[in-house]
């Protein structure tokens, strides 16, 4: 007979097949997954519902130089040799460009820092890679869905954990809840298949780790007030991933 999936694994196999576990995460679950075949069709579940989302990406080619540092970092490139005696040898001409160097960094570092700050001053804990994650969850720790903030493009995706029950006449109604202050409505959503959501610039400036995403349950079309009426079956946290 096989163990039934714990959430704490169902969000594990979410984070393998999203590429946020580290590497002893993943060889972990993967070794539990090879002995244990309800893991293992939960994580290939999770695998056939996220990977079509890169398939979308557009593959980034690194410029010549990374390879050339690479290679240099690695030994595999001869070093260059320098005859003695040349300017570049004097202690004093390397100290003063050093003086200046750190003075330019420091400069530019500056310039970058207001500039960041300027570009970025509403979304004031996003992860380097510019994504968030929430894990939808009720009350007992149990995950409905797992939803995943792109800041750059301005979009969402909700993908569907443990299915809850809804009514017929009525729909799940998502929230993005930024701290102190009222929930603001990103739509009503089918509960049992992931959905892509466009976010406004408005939204995305409201966005960061403070912030939480809700699921309520309400009239079919959504709230008839913009704020939720029916009961929230689901919270999340947003965090860096």
């Amino acid at each position: 007979m096989n163990t039934p999936v714990h959430p704490d694994d169902d969000l594990r196999c979410a984070e393998y097949a999203l590429g946020v576990l580290d590497t002893d995460s993943r060889r972990a679950l993967e070794r539990e997954a090879a002995r244990d075949a309800a893991l293992r069709e939960n994580l290939d579940a999770w695998l056939a519902r996220l990977t079509p989302l890169a398939e979308s990406l557009s593959p980034v080619v690194p410029p010549e130089r990374v390879w050339t540092r690479i290679q240099g970092d690695l030994g595999f490139l001869a070093p260059v040799r320098r005859s003695r005696g040349g300017w570049w040898d004097s202690l004093s001409l390397w100290r003063w460009l050093g003086v200046g160097a750190s003075i330019a960094a420091l400069g530019l570092l500056a310039v970058n820092l207001f500039v960041l700050h300027e570009a970025q001053q509403s979304v004031t804990a996003v992860a380097q890679n510019g994504y968030l994650v929430a894990r939808i969850a009720r009350n007992d720790g149990v995950a409905y869905w797992t939803a995943t903030i792109d800041i750059k493009h301005a979009s969402l995706v909700i993908v569907p954990a443990v299915v809850p029950k809804v009514a017929a006449d009525r729909s799940p109604e998502l929230w993005l809840i930024p701290p102190g202050a009222k929930p603001i409505p990103l739509g009503v959503f089918a509960a049992d298949a992931p959905v892509s959501v466009s976010l406004s610039a408005q939204m995305v400036s409201l966005i960061d780790t403070k912030a939480m995403l809700a699921v309520s349950i309400e009239p079919q079309g959504g709230s008839p007030t913009g704020q939720p009426t029916g009961p929230v079956v689901a919270t999340g946290e947003l965090k860096p991933t």
